[in-house]
């Protein structure tokens, strides 16, 4: 499995587009309305909180496409923290985006377990032992599929990312061409705004952040492409288009998704259901339409996993390739996948889904994500203090106003998202020092190495 620690540089758009939509897109599209709709009032500000959480995502896109083609290395956030904080302060984000991305790809896995029990024959729908199968089953397969080499893992990105399109948009159509079973068609898209009046302004503001959180959420994963950077062969062009083309695509496509939903259900059914998109298809299709919304879910969690299974061995890889963990991180095979960090990261991954339960790991994961795109804002800011002189192929609209927004929304985001879970954040903090911990002991490792 050992190779010449190149990676191959053969993607372009097309990869890019897919990675984005492919990061961002998951089952989360169709929980998230519910909990949208159960804080606000009515249609019109349900489809707004969608449309601020997409320019919030479009203004991040703009900012890191920046950073992409400036520097279009293999690392993920890892590269922009370390070019402009320093080693120590660049392993601590590259380890926290790794350990992010093992919890996520754990509960993604968990999640395309629990769905796929539910389509299996009855013997084999109960006991969590079946869903940990098809969990380790869906990582150990994806897994062999980027062992073969970049080619692979790219091609099955994109066709995965066109089937979650494609599927997204069938249940878009549906919605508005199938006759609903025992509802007025548009009844959620009539809703007025008159409750707004009703429960206050301010009452309404905080309803409305919390309804952004739940988005900007669902949003998470556009900066999916960056991990890729140094494997483009155009990268200067092909990272900002996949970036701000990639939010675009996604946002759209949730609008339409919203829409559709609006348009089947009232607001308020909309508002009190778990997944209003099965809730969609079992008024429009009855029990079957139930079925068809899962399989929906198990394609987009598929090319969420595919994503993942992709990325996080890239931020072992840039950690190595710079020193900051041993040479087994450069390892690359023949088709330009590096294989022992992947095998690590699908290991960890599978781990974590033996564990069982690990709702208080996806919280800490929750803290640790929203960090990330922060510290790539605080990298645009100080490189372009501290090297002005640095290509920037690239540049981001409306410098300094948009990074500044994004930070202040960011930071907002992130204080929240502590305060709320204040256990769970600190186990996070101390996931990060036990990082500080590693990165002195690998300092001090390679100086003995260097000694010896």
């Amino acid at each position: 499995m050992s190779g010449s620690g190149r990676l191959l540089n053969i993607l372009g758009l097309g990869f890019g587009l897919a990675g984005a939509v492919g990061g961002t897109i998951g089952a989360g599209i169709l929980r998230t309305p519910g909990l949208v709709a159960a804080q606000l009032p009515s249609a019109p500000l349900v489809l707004a909180a969608w449309l601020v959480g997409g320019i919030y995502a479009l203004l991040g896109a703009v900012c890191i496409a920046e950073l992409a083609a400036s520097l279009p290395q293999a690392g993920g956030w890892y590269v922009y923290a370390e070019r402009a904080f320093g080693r120590r302060a660049g392993f601590l984000v590259g380890w926290t985006d790794w350990v992010a991305h093992c919890i996520g790809l754990a509960w993604v896995a968990t999640t395309v377990g629990e769905y796929g029990q539910v389509l299996l024959p009855s013997p084999f729908r109960e006991g969590a032992s079946g869903a940990q199968a098809l969990a380790l089953l869906a990582i150990g397969l994806f897994t062999l599929i980027q062992l073969r080499g970049l080619r692979a893992g790219s091609t099955s990105q994109e066709l995965l990312s066109l089937a979650k399109a494609v599927a997204f948009l069938g249940l878009v159509a549906a919605c508005f061409l199938l006759p609903a079973a025992g509802e007025t068609p548009g009844t959620g898209l009539a809703a007025s705004l008159e409750t707004v009046t009703a429960g206050g302004w301010r009452s309404l503001m905080v309803a409305g952040v919390l309804a952004l959180q739940a988005v900007i959420t669902t949003y998470d994963g556009w900066a999916s492409p960056v991990y890729f950077a140094e494997e483009f062969s155009e990268p200067e062009r092909d990272l900002p288009r996949s970036l701000i083309g990639g939010v675009l695509a996604v946002m759209a496509l949730y609008l339409l998704i919203n829409l559709a939903l609006l348009h089947v259900l009232p607001i308020a059914q909309l508002a009190s259901s778990n997944l209003p998109a099965a809730a969609a298809g079992r008024a429009l299709a009855g029990p079957l339409g139930g079925h068809l919304i899962t399989a929906v879910a198990l394609v987009s969690l598929l090319g969420l996993i595919n994503t993942v299974v992709m990325a996080a061995p890239r931020i072992l890889y840039g950690l190595g390739r710079d020193g900051l963990l041993p040479d087994w991180a450069t390892a690359v095979n023949e088709g330009g996948t590096p294989t022992v960090a992947l095998l690590i990261t699908s290991a960890t991954a599978a781990a974590l889904v033996l564990a069982g339960s690990f709702e208080r790991l996806l919280a800490m994961g929750a803290v640790l994500y929203v960090s990330l795109p922060l510290a790539g804002i605080a990298a645009l800011l100080a490189l372009r203090w501290r090297e002005p002189e640095l290509p920037r192929p690239f540049r981001t609209w409306g410098y300094p106003l948009t990074p500044l927004l994004v930070a202040a929304v960011s930071l907002a985001f992130l204080v929240g998202t502590v305060l709320g879970d204040r256990a769970d954040s600190l186990t996070a903090l101390a996931l990060v020092a036990l990082g500080y911990g590693g990165s002195l002991l690998a300092e001090r490792l390679a100086a003995a190495d260097g000694s010896g």
